[in-house]
């Protein structure tokens, strides 16, 4: 078994490379992803190995990128495409609401599209305007897309063969504030082998209550239940994992043992994820609640400049004060 410590951004660069690789359809392309290698270096060393014909250096428009990998991935390609930072997909996001996401549907099932849409999302990392936001709910919200997050560099490794891999369109989020931190990687187990990519997965076991979060926010979460077991109470985090679909199996069984539940994210409380799953919660472990299920969210705000993101930023003493407040009811 070849395992190896490596950090989320090179078990995503050592997936990409496997499935360019395993598959001669499969293109890169985005700006900077070719000689520089990605402003964060996930696609640095591929171009090289692989050719400007399969690691592409595109314009700078990301318009044009997603209708160019439209366009290919009807042709039988699988591109995967690089948005750079979270908040410049909204020139593109025409193209991936209206194309990406309809032409299964449109085509009457004739037309699939294989493409993964890549997008460094959050905060965390001292960033200017544009390049710390959340945008999962306007693709989750959006019908014909699956939207899919890792949040350590096992899951990253995997999860991006398995998105690739897929024949439908996958928006694939990555937590920028994490992509340095380490983890164990077992590079030789078979794709056919790994966990499912559309599943929720339990990342620390606990009974006194149900915390969910995922990408950036995991790691925050299982902080805090670190900081718990020390004043005695065993906290179960769950990684999502996927956010479209929402798989809530493990949350339910998860919240119908501890009857508490709190759901972390990164983004705006306002019709973010949260609300969704709250919702879902609510409605199948109606009975085994002892408390409202709580948000720990970011505020409904633009989000901040960096000298103050950390007071926007949900930490673990917000999510401990909002495990506290599901004891007191």
């Amino acid at each position: 078994m070849a395992t190896e410590t490596l950090t989320l951004g090179k078990a995503l660069n050592t997936g990409l490379r496997r499935a360019l690789e395993n598959d001669p359809k499969v293109v890169i392309m985005g700006e900077d992803v070719g000689k520089l290698g990605g402003v964060f270096r996930i696609t640095d060393g591929l171009q090289k190995d692989f050719g400007d014909q399969r690691v592409i250096d595109t314009p700078l428009a990301e318009s044009g990128i997603i209708g160019t990998a439209v366009g290919l991935a009807i042709r039988g390609f699988r591109p995967v495409c690089e948005i750079q930072f979270d908040g410049f997909v909204y020139p593109a996001y025409d193209q991936i609401v209206s194309q990406v996401a309809k032409m299964h549907y449109r085509s009457q099932g004739k037309v699939r599209i294989p493409m993964v849409i890549r997008i460094p999302y959050g905060g965390g990392i001292g960033a200017v305007e544009h390049h710390s936001e959340s945008p999962e709910a306007y693709f989750a919200h959006t019908a014909g897309l699956k939207v899919v997050t890792c949040a350590n560099p096992q899951d990253a490794y995997v999860m991006i063969q398995q998105a690739i891999a897929s024949d439908d369109p996958i928006v694939f989020l990555e937590p920028k504030r994490r992509y340095w931190e380490k983890g164990q990687v077992d590079l030789d187990a078979p794709l056919t082998d790994a966990y499912p990519l559309h599943s929720a997965r339990v990342a620390r076991p606990g009974t006194d209550a149900t915390v969910l979060a995922y990408g950036p926010m995991v790691r925050t979460a299982l902080d805090a239940a670190t900081a718990a077991a020390e004043d005695g109470r065993e906290l179960e985090v769950i990684d999502l994992r996927t956010l479209s679909p929402l798989d809530l199996t493990a949350a339910y069984e998860s919240v119908k043992r501890t009857g508490r539940c709190v759901v972390v994210h990164e983004a705006p409380g306002n019709l973010g994820l949260g609300s969704e799953i709250a919702a879902r919660i609510t409605e199948e472990c109606f009975y085994s609640l002892e408390s409202p299920v709580l948000r720990v969210t970011g505020f409904d705000v633009p989000y901040p400049a960096a000298r103050v993101e950390e007071e926007y930023l949900p930490d673990l003493d917000r999510v401990l004060d909002a495990v506290d407040r599901t004891f007191g009811w």
